[in-house]
């Protein structure tokens, strides 16, 4: 790093689609969690649902979380937050509370 910039962290995914209700609760407690995610509706978006069929044997089972390369197929906010850890992802600013944790 010559310039002086952060390297990119490697990105979090989460693909949704609306009315899902699994996916609005791992959004949500990853919110709490503190961990940044670019969010894809997988209706709105072009190959998307490709993607999450590929990933969850042929179904367009969602929320399907890419945490850098690693896919998981309808994960728990708990085990994302663990998947980013591994691969060095820290949440974004002040460490979470203790009463705000991610619980399963």
């Amino acid at each position: 790093m010559t310039d002086g910039a952060s390297p990119a962290r490697p990105a979090v995914t989460v693909y949704w689609r609306t009315g899902c209700p699994y996916c609005g609760s791992l959004k949500r407690g990853l919110r709490r969690a503190g961990l940044a995610t670019e969010e894809v509706d997988i209706w709105s978006t072009p190959g998307a649902a490709d993607f999450v069929r590929a990933h969850a044997g042929g179904n367009e089972t969602v929320p399907t979380v890419d945490v850098a390369g690693a896919v998981l197929v309808n994960p728990s906010a708990r085990r994302v937050v663990a998947a980013a850890a591994a691969a060095g992802i820290a949440p974004d600013g002040a460490p979470t509370p203790w009463w705000r944790r991610v619980r399963t």
